[in-house]
């Protein structure tokens, strides 16, 4: 694994978000369905995540969750919910 390819996370906030958010995520892929925002996406490091969450919250928007997801899942990251077995 290499440290320069970063990590991809997915975010999840309460409110469907207009395309013309689009632009203030532009380094991350948007979804929005049911009332909510998925914004998915690879960060370099750590002040990048840190930033999208300050631009979250500059935006008085609620987050739900944040997640770290597996390696090579960005493609089709957005397409599903993870599934989660109960008691793991």
């Amino acid at each position: 694994m290499h440290q320069d390819a970063g990590t991809t996370y997915r975010i999840v906030v309460r409110s469907e978000l207009s395309e013309r958010y689009a632009v203030a995520f532009e380094e991350m892929e948007m979804e929005t369905n049911s009332g909510l925002t998925v914004l998915t996406g690879k960060m370099i490091d750590q002040p990048q995540l840190y930033g999208i969450l300050d631009r979250l919250s500059g935006m008085g928007l609620e987050l739900l969750s944040v997640q770290c997801l597996p390696e090579g899942t960005h493609e089709d990251a957005g397409s599903s919910p993870p599934t989660t077995k109960p008691g793991h």
